[in-house]
Protein backbone atom coordinates (compact mmCIF):
# COMPACT_ATOMS: atom_id res chain seq x y z
CA UNK A 1 0.00 0.00 0.00
CA UNK A 2 2.94 2.36 0.59
CA UNK A 3 4.19 1.97 -2.99
CA UNK A 4 0.75 2.83 -4.40
CA UNK A 5 0.66 6.04 -2.35
CA UNK A 6 4.18 6.95 -3.48
CA UNK A 7 3.24 6.44 -7.14
CA UNK A 8 0.17 8.66 -6.71
CA UNK A 9 2.30 11.40 -5.14
CA UNK A 10 4.86 11.17 -7.96
CA UNK A 11 2.06 11.43 -10.53
CA UNK A 12 0.70 14.50 -8.77
CA UNK A 13 4.13 16.14 -8.76
CA UNK A 14 4.54 15.36 -12.46
CA UNK A 15 1.23 17.11 -13.15
CA UNK A 16 2.09 20.10 -10.97
CA UNK A 17 5.47 20.64 -12.62
CA UNK A 18 4.57 19.38 -16.09
CA UNK A 19 1.47 21.41 -16.95
CA UNK A 20 3.02 24.87 -16.46
CA UNK A 21 6.01 23.88 -18.59
CA UNK A 22 3.71 22.76 -21.40
CA UNK A 23 2.10 26.20 -21.56
CA UNK A 24 5.25 28.26 -20.95
CA UNK A 25 6.21 30.64 -23.74
CA UNK A 26 9.77 31.60 -24.47
CA UNK A 27 10.62 35.25 -25.05
CA UNK A 28 13.96 35.06 -26.82
CA UNK A 29 16.86 32.73 -25.90
CA UNK A 30 16.42 32.31 -22.15
CA UNK A 31 13.14 33.06 -20.54
CA UNK A 32 10.40 31.53 -18.50
CA UNK A 33 11.83 28.01 -18.57
CA UNK A 34 15.04 28.84 -16.65
CA UNK A 35 13.36 28.19 -13.31
CA UNK A 36 11.96 24.92 -14.62
CA UNK A 37 15.37 23.87 -15.93
CA UNK A 38 16.81 24.46 -12.46
CA UNK A 39 14.02 22.48 -10.81
CA UNK A 40 14.43 19.68 -13.33
CA UNK A 41 18.20 19.59 -12.82
CA UNK A 42 17.76 19.52 -9.05
CA UNK A 43 15.28 16.65 -9.30
CA UNK A 44 17.54 14.77 -11.71
CA UNK A 45 20.61 14.96 -9.49
CA UNK A 46 18.53 14.15 -6.41
CA UNK A 47 17.06 11.03 -8.01
CA UNK A 48 20.49 10.02 -9.36
CA UNK A 49 22.11 10.43 -5.93
CA UNK A 50 19.30 8.48 -4.28
CA UNK A 51 19.58 5.65 -6.81
CA UNK A 52 23.36 5.61 -6.59
CA UNK A 53 23.24 5.41 -2.81
CA UNK A 54 20.80 2.50 -2.99
CA UNK A 55 22.98 0.72 -5.56
CA UNK A 56 26.16 1.20 -3.58
CA UNK A 57 24.48 0.05 -0.39
CA UNK A 58 23.16 -3.09 -2.07
CA UNK A 59 26.60 -3.79 -3.58
CA UNK A 60 28.36 -3.42 -0.24
CA UNK A 61 25.74 -5.53 1.53
CA UNK A 62 26.08 -8.32 -1.04
CA UNK A 63 29.87 -8.22 -0.71
CA UNK A 64 29.76 -8.39 3.09
CA UNK A 65 27.19 -11.17 2.96
CA UNK A 66 29.37 -13.16 0.57
CA UNK A 67 32.51 -12.63 2.65
CA UNK A 68 30.73 -13.61 5.85
CA UNK A 69 29.57 -16.86 4.22
CA UNK A 70 32.93 -17.66 2.60
CA UNK A 71 35.87 -15.63 3.96
CA UNK A 72 38.34 -17.26 1.57
CA UNK A 73 36.51 -15.73 -1.43
CA UNK A 74 37.26 -12.17 -0.26
CA UNK A 75 40.17 -11.67 -2.66
CA UNK A 76 38.14 -12.86 -5.66
CA UNK A 77 35.17 -10.64 -4.80
CA UNK A 78 36.95 -7.44 -3.79
CA UNK A 79 38.04 -6.15 -7.23
CA UNK A 80 34.64 -6.75 -8.92
CA UNK A 81 32.97 -4.94 -6.00
CA UNK A 82 35.26 -1.92 -6.39
CA UNK A 83 34.61 -1.85 -10.15
CA UNK A 84 30.86 -2.04 -9.53
CA UNK A 85 31.01 0.81 -7.01
CA UNK A 86 33.03 2.92 -9.45
CA UNK A 87 30.52 2.32 -12.26
CA UNK A 88 27.59 3.23 -10.00
CA UNK A 89 29.36 6.43 -8.94
CA UNK A 90 30.17 7.29 -12.56
CA UNK A 91 26.45 7.19 -13.41
CA UNK A 92 25.74 9.69 -10.62
CA UNK A 93 28.54 11.95 -11.87
CA UNK A 94 27.17 11.63 -15.42
CA UNK A 95 23.72 12.76 -14.20
CA UNK A 96 25.36 15.70 -12.41
CA UNK A 97 27.20 16.77 -15.58
CA UNK A 98 24.02 16.55 -17.66
CA UNK A 99 22.09 18.59 -15.07
CA UNK A 100 24.87 21.18 -14.95
CA UNK A 101 24.96 21.48 -18.75
CA UNK A 102 21.18 21.75 -18.91
CA UNK A 103 21.19 24.70 -16.50
CA UNK A 104 23.90 26.49 -18.53
CA UNK A 105 22.06 26.27 -21.85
Amino acid sequence: MGLNKLLKQMGFLALVFGIPMAFAEEHGGKGATDAYASIGAALAIGIAAFGGALGQGKTAAAFLDGVSRNPSARDKMFIPMIIGLALIESLVIYAFVIAFVKIQT
